[in-house]
């Protein structure tokens, strides 16, 4: 009896695998949770990037490579001025980040934030796409910006990349907000004053 049961777990075992095919267009290659990215330029840190989950993409389809990440939990990121303090920040649902045959792209979506802590002013829109190359963020979404001179809305913007300045292209419905000419804009981010290098 012990003889056949040997036998019968080396013949079982012995059996060719299964064809396994992965669709690697719906698969993930690479998956990270808890990314925390940091971009720095002569030691002081210029750009911080936090996600939840990245999920890397690599796949060829009709003979070109196609390579993206998608980070779908979450997406934010905190740009500093070059003396340390926190300028911009940007926060969405999620993200992706294109990056094929030397095309680069990046584009947020859902309840997207991006906060000029400097300035003052809060833009809340639903997609943002980042143009590296030209150091722009633009949008043809409706967008709302406000800031302590008032509210502006309307449809598309386009803005350098740290949202220092922001113009939107169809504006509707907008007004401002008179203060007293002793008012001044306290940026409470960065109240400690600058980091230390």
């Amino acid at each position: 009896m012990a003889v056949a049961f040997a036998a019968a777990i080396l013949l079982s075992s012995c059996r060719e695998p299964e064809n396994v095919t992965f669709d690697f267009e719906q698969t993930p290659v690479q998956v990270v949770h808890d990314m925390q990215v940091l971009q720095t330029d002569k030691g002081g840190a210029e750009m911080r990037m936090q996600a939840p989950l990245m999920q890397r993409f690599d796949f060829v389809r009709d003979s070109v490579r196609h390579t993206y990440e998608l980070y779908t939990d979450g997406f934010f990121v905190n740009a500093y001025t070059e003396d340390g303090q926190l300028e911009t920040t940007i926060t969405a649902e999620q993200a992706k980040h294109i990056t094929t045959q030397g095309e680069e792209s990046w584009s947020a979506f859902g309840d997207v934030v991006v906060i000029n802590h400097i300035k003052g002013e809060r833009m809340e829109t639903d997609t943002i796409y980042w143009n590296k190359e030209e150091k722009q963020i633009y949008t043809d979404c409706y967008v709302r910006l406000a800031s302590e001179s008032g509210l502006m809305q309307g449809f598309g913007m386009t803005s350098d990349e740290r949202a220092r300045n922001s113009v939107i292209l169809r504006p509707f419905d907008s007004y401002a907000v008179e203060h007293d000419s002793t008012y001044m804009y306290i940026d409470t981010i960065n109240q400690m004053g600058p980091r230390r290098k």
